[in-house]
């Protein structure tokens, strides 16, 4: 457990601490308050990353660079938000800016996403038959599915990932994006009908 000494001698496991804590802790250049909050949402914040980029090695860069760019942003951070909401904030913004100046879209790596895709209905109802063809079928829509995702924009695929296989509510999701839930709610509407559409053939 990390730990840290204070005036008096004892020490206080920063693990333990609120977010605002250690980010107050972390302007003041503690960097063991600092690597707490990395510890605390880097898993999630590669996951985005990954999931709108598909690839391992852009997303160790881009989540390095968030990271690093947030801790030097720390001073403007004014606590109107939960830092949560803030780092996510930076870590999409960031995100979309590389997609775009790569100048291609990336589609998710279903693969690493099954739990994205056993909550679709086709895939549900598929998979609940006993068929020798079911393997063969379940295959082909992942293949379909993974076409279908590369259609989208960013920012529909962002409300994807962070709806769909993160669970974000819809408001904080709003909150992060710098939007109305109603239009988080539109942006995944539209992206479900794309998908939808692509998977007309599987519907029960």
């Amino acid at each position: 457990m990390t730990t840290q000494e204070n005036h008096n001698g004892d020490t206080t496991s920063v693990s333990g601490m609120d977010d605002l804590v250690l980010v107050g802790r972390a302007r003041s250049h503690d960097l063991e308050a600092y690597d707490e909050l990395v510890r605390r949402y880097q898993g999630k914040i590669y996951g985005l990353i990954y999931n709108m980029t598909s690839s391992r090695e852009d997303t160790e860069d881009l989540v390095q660079d968030v990271f690093v760019k947030a801790f030097k942003s720390l001073k403007r951070f004014r606590g109107k938000s939960s830092f949560y909401t803030w780092l996510y904030r930076i870590a999409i913004n960031q995100t979309i800016n590389y997609l775009k100046k790569r100048k291609k879209r990336a589609a998710l790596s279903l693969d690493d996403q099954d739990v994205s895709i056993e909550k679709s209905e086709a895939y549900l109802e598929l998979s609940s038959r006993d068929t020798p063809f079911r393997d063969a079928a379940l295959s082909d829509l992942k293949e379909k599915l993974n076409k279908a995702l590369k259609t989208l924009s960013e920012n529909h695929r962002v409300v994807v990932v962070l709806h769909d296989i993160q669970g974000v509510p819809h408001d904080q999701i709003g909150k992060m994006l710098g939007c109305s839930p109603g239009t988080v709610r539109s942006r995944l509407f539209y992206a479900r009908q794309r998908l939808q559409v692509e998977l007309a053939e599987y519907a029960p």
